[in-house]
């Protein structure tokens, strides 16, 4: 006798197979509602999420900012390796809305497939919860949408939203800077998700292989004294694969910024501005974080750029300014503090395990040639070097 067709059939022979979208469900639920405080209202599998103002705000302002990681989707697809990819996504949303003093409330995710693989799905979305516990915000829902023969079978992106709160007026708009005000850099953890697209591009052309172990590939580009300087400063690298290192996840700066802020507060200081270094470099971001008739002078001397920076630099003819115009340069975030206020700035970043340091200051644009960025050797910066 014939087996019976089921109700999805004809839907599982176009290529969307539901049951598994409801496989990977069950697979990632602990994982999500871990990230769920008593504030979040609804249950896992719901037409929307519900999540409550928490208590104690006199005029709440609601900010939100939605992002996706990019091309660097297409590294994990190749590797088949999902348990990072999410983590550079909550980091791009959550980072953009701490630049505005808001604390990440609550994030959603979308994912597009060409095939939904249940195991596949779960280690990804738990990477996103992974971030959101970092960013100390609730993944309350999303998406899996599957596009058989619009994407190829292994192929992905995922998109995310993430909303945070904070007073009115605790907004952090800049307005506060001044000229002689002191840009402290946090360190990058290395491309985070940013300038994929001429990373593959050269992959390609010179054909490398992402299991060959990154220290091989630095020894063949950068040549001997310049990979064991990179090694000392990040010994890690050495037993990692040049796939690794281009999967290292986007480092998450929100919850330290958080703690920064609260400081500052108890130290009579204030933040007076923040950037997330993403698409556009720092030439593209840095002067987001202050008023228009201001601007920024960093002195790229003042940190290290990233071994992996210097590689892609080196296969793609790239100039240093190039490569903080594309990449990030080696920070992932700058934050403007008074000159008085660095020593416990640098010490409260330090204690959220954030490497920091004195990278620039703040000018008027007269000073610039009417510019909002520069790159130069720094006269005065609250006394350090």
């Amino acid at each position: 006798m014939a087996k019976e067709a089921g109700p999805r059939t004809a839907y599982a022979r176009s290529g969307v197979d539901v049951d598994a979208g409801e496989r990977a469900v069950a697979l990632m639920r602990g994982a999500v509602e871990a990230t769920h405080g008593p504030a979040v209202l609804s249950r896992l599998g719901g037409f929307g999420g519900a999540v409550a103002v928490p208590p104690g705000y006199r005029a709440a302002v609601l900010v939100s900012s939605t992002d996706g990681v990019g091309t660097k989707t297409a590294i994990a697809a190749e590797l088949g390796r999902y348990d990072t990819i999410g983590r550079d996504l909550v980091a791009m949303c959550a980072d953009d809305v701490v630049c505005s003093g808001a604390a990440p409330l609550f994030f959603l995710d979308y994912i597009a497939v060409g095939q939904l693989n249940p195991a596949s799905i779960a280690e990804l979305v738990t990477s996103v919860a992974d971030g959101c516990r970092e960013a100390r915000c609730a993944l309350i829902g999303g998406e899996t949408a599957e596009h058989p023969g619009l994407m190829a079978p292994g192929a992905f992106d995922l998109a995310g939203c993430c909303t945070g709160i904070v007073e009115r007026d605790r907004l952090i708009d800049g307005s506060l800077a001044q000229a002689g005000d002191t840009v402290l850099g946090l360190l990058a953890s290395g491309l985070h998700a940013n300038g994929y697209s001429l990373v593959r591009s050269l992959l390609a052309e010179h054909d490398l292989d992402l299991a060959e172990p990154y220290q091989e590939r630095l020894l063949r580009t950068l040549g001997e004294r310049a990979t064991g300087k990179a090694l000392r400063a990040a010994p890690e690298e050495a037993m990692m694969t040049l796939g690794e290192i281009l999967l290292t996840p986007t480092r998450i700066y929100a919850a330290a910024i958080l703690d920064l802020r609260i400081a500052l507060d108890a130290a009579g200081f204030e933040l007076r501005g923040v950037a997330h270094i993403t698409g556009g470099g720092l030439p593209g971001n840095a002067a987001r974080a202050l008023p228009a008739e201001l601007g920024v002078r960093l002195d790229p001397d003042r940190w290290p750029m990233p071994s992996v920076m210097r590689l892609f630099g080196a296969l793609g003819g790239l100039e240093d300014d190039e490569l903080r115009a594309t990449f990030n340069g080696g920070l992932g975030m700058i934050a403007i503090v008074e000159p008085a206020a660095v020593p416990g700035a640098i010490a409260a970043l330090a204690r959220s395990g954030i490497t920091t340091l004195v990278v620039g200051e703040v000018v008027g644009t007269a000073a610039l040639a009417g510019r909002r960025y520069a790159e130069g050797f720094l006269s005065r910066v609250a006394g350090q070097r």
